[in-house]
This record gives C-alpha cells, sequence and structure tokens, in this order.
C-alpha cells in the first residue's frame, strides 16, 4: 500500500467519523427533548393524579352510597377485561401471567376467574 492510497484511506475514515459523530450529536438533542418530555409529561400526570383524588375524595364525602358502586363496577370491569383476555388464549393466573395459552384449560386461571365470581 503506498502512502497515498493509505491518506485517501484515512481521509475517507475521518470523513466517516465525522458523519457519526453528527449523527451522534442528532441523536443526542433528540433524547434530551424525549427526557424533557417525559419529565414534563411526569409532572403532569402526578398533577392529575392528585386532582383526581382530591376530586374522588369530595365526591365520596358528598355521595358515600356512590363509592360503594363505583368500586363494585371497578371491580367487574376487571374481572371482564381478564376474561376477555382468557379467552383470547392468554394465561390471567400467577403462575403463567401473559404468556400464551395451549388449547387446553389452564387449572389456576379457571379458578382464578372463580374465586372472582365469587
Amino acid at each position: 500500500m503506498n502512502k497515498k492510497e493509505l491518506f485517501e484511506r484515512f481521509t475517507y475514515l475521518e470523513k466517516q467519523f465525522g458523519e457519526l459523530y453528527q449523527q451522534f450529536g442528532e441523536l443526542k438533542t433528540n433524547l434530551v427533548q424525549i427526557i424533557e418530555e417525559n419529565h414534563h409529561l411526569s409532572v403532569e400526570n402526578h398533577h392529575l393524579r392528585k386532582r383526581l383524588d382530591s376530586e374522588t375524595i369530595k365526591e365520596e364525602k358528598q355521595n358515600p352510597d356512590n363509592s360503594l358502586q363505583s368500586k363494585s363496577q371497578v371491580v367487574g370491569e376487571g374481572y371482564d377485561n381478564l376474561a376477555r383476555i382468557y379467552e383470547e388464549g392468554f394465561h390471567i393466573c400467577n403462575t403463567y401471567f401473559g404468556s400464551p395459552r395451549a388449547e387446553e384449560d389452564c387449572l389456576f386461571c379457571i379458578d382464578f376467574l372463580n374465586k372472582n365470581q365469587k
């Protein structure tokens, strides 16, 4: 390899390093934006949860009977979601939760569904 080829290779690699450095800079800028947005959304989420909790407490103080009904509706809705997931072919038991189910029924899942039904 002569000196000219060596110099051309070195120049080519230098150019590639420059392009990579530029791409790293762009990625870093994007990452900073994503981190800032994530932080902003986390703070907003925290404030919304606090507001929802305070509104829920106010509502429960005004209508104590309705709070019991809403809690039973949430339990029923969760049960329905778990039953739907089970019917779609996934485990809902704590042993295999979320893993695909073979065609036969899982005794753990069936037991779990029967407990929640009572």
